[in-house]
């Protein structure tokens, strides 16, 4: 019988010790979303997608609805590609 107090102890310092991974980028963050639509995911959280596009600049409704706002993420991300 073990004790979980145990258990949360092992966690945070697994936690407190392990290599901390970089947030992404709003860029980085669209793309995965664009490609993960391209495979044919389906976005659930229109939150997220929503917040992802506001990071990269665009005024978003939270009425629209998500096909639109993945349209114009998508749209954004050519404008981005296109001036690199």
């Amino acid at each position: 019988m073990g004790s979980q107090r145990h258990k949360g102890i092992f966690v945070w310092l697994k936690g407190l010790f392990s290599p901390k991974v970089a947030p992404l980028s709003e860029i980085a963050r669209a793309k995965l979303l664009i490609s993960a639509v391209d495979r044919g995911g389906i976005p659930l959280n229109a939150a997220k997608v929503n917040a992802i596009a506001r990071d990269l600049g665009l005024e978003v409704s939270r009425k629209a609805p998500i096909e639109e706002t993945i349209q114009r993420i998508r749209d954004a991300l050519g404008r981005i590609n296109h001036h690199d």
